[in-house]
């Protein structure tokens, strides 16, 4: 099956179980234990669980950095160890390593080389990274003197350098602010409308929640919860009916009315904007009112990673 297909999932992974073993080769560490799990086209997948739960090293087997003691993993159809396959991966790891002494353009071109890509296609790419991570004022200073979002951003667009069809991105907001994060999760559903695919192991289970379309939580080595996140949350026992404001008087006829009828006092609250949302438009106006160009809008996608991805996989 030709890598992209439709009727192939992105990731397969099938009763995965990684033992890690001491000098005289008895089991240690079960890693990970049984686990199974798919990826679609074109959707977000949260792999989430605490330190130790076993989501490192089940990245690391779907990288090709270490084989499976039982079970399978499958990326585009294709061992996680075949060159065609790594390919059309893009990998942002929790801490990013990049020579100091390098500037975030060279960073990037030099990444660049290991996809044999050619001098103007560099060249081209690199700069609409640099553009779509807002780096571009910095792209000729040494990475060693970026910040930690900064240098997160300088992940990102490294991640993206070769046009992945699977992204694979450990913490891709940590270090950023909330202005950077929201961008960040702008630019990962942009990414999927284009056709990406995105597993994300995040900490920050808020921007889970605002961008995933499935996740699953490890514990142990473990999947003890698998779905989507409307399922997974939402609570069938309860209803909320929002309304629009009403007169002191009718409000409480209207309660009155709903006591009566199931014999029980409603709960009634005030809906709650996000605070990210709060934050975001607070800080519109403080832009606007120093007369200043406005500090949050959504960032845009590289013109390289733009292109039709259904009119690609078709192709191929």
């Amino acid at each position: 099956m030709a890598l992209g297909e439709s009727g192939v999932p992105i990731v397969e992974v099938r009763d995965l179980t990684r033992v890690f073993r001491d000098f005289w080769r008895r089991p240690k560490v079960r890693a990970v234990d049984g686990v199974s799990f798919e990826l679609r086209r074109g959707e977000i997948f949260g792999l989430l669980g605490p330190n130790g739960s076993g989501k490192s090293t089940t990245i690391r087997i779907l990288l090709g950095l270490l084989r499976p003691t039982a079970g399978s993993a499958r990326v585009l159809g294709r061992s996680p160890r075949d060159v065609a396959a790594k390919r059309e991966i893009g990998y942002l790891p929790e801490e990013s390593h990049f020579y100091k002494f390098l500037t975030a353009r060279e960073t990037l071109d030099f990444y660049a080389r290991l996809f044999n890509l050619g001098r103007s296609a560099r060249a081209g790419r690199v700069a609409q990274l640099l553009d779509m991570v807002a780096l571009t004022p910095a792209a000729d200073r040494p990475v060693g003197e970026f910040s930690k979002g900064m240098a997160r951003r300088v992940g990102l667009a490294q991640a993206l350098i070769n046009d992945p069809r699977l992204v694979i991105l450990d913490e891709p907001t940590a270090g950023l602010d909330p202005i950077g994060c929201r961008q960040v999760k702008d630019l990962l559903l942009a990414l999927v409308r284009r056709g990406n695919t995105i597993l994300l192991c995040s900490h920050l289970l808020a921007d889970v929640e605002d961008v995933c379309d499935r996740i699953a939580i490890l514990f142990n080595g473990r999947i003890y919860a698998h779905g989507t996140v409307k399922g997974l949350l939402e609570q069938r026992d309860h209803a909320r009916v929002t309304l629009p404001p009403l007169p002191p008087d009718e409000l409480r006829n209207l309660l009155a009315t709903i006591r009566a009828r199931l014999g029980a006092e409603p709960a009634v609250d005030y809906p709650l904007v996000r605070l990210e949302r709060f934050f975001l438009e607070v800080v519109a106006q403080a832009h606007a009112a120093a007369g200043l160009a406005p500090g949050s809008s959504a960032p845009r996608l590289a013109d390289f990673l733009q292109r039709d991805r259904d009119a690609e996989d078709h192709g191929r």
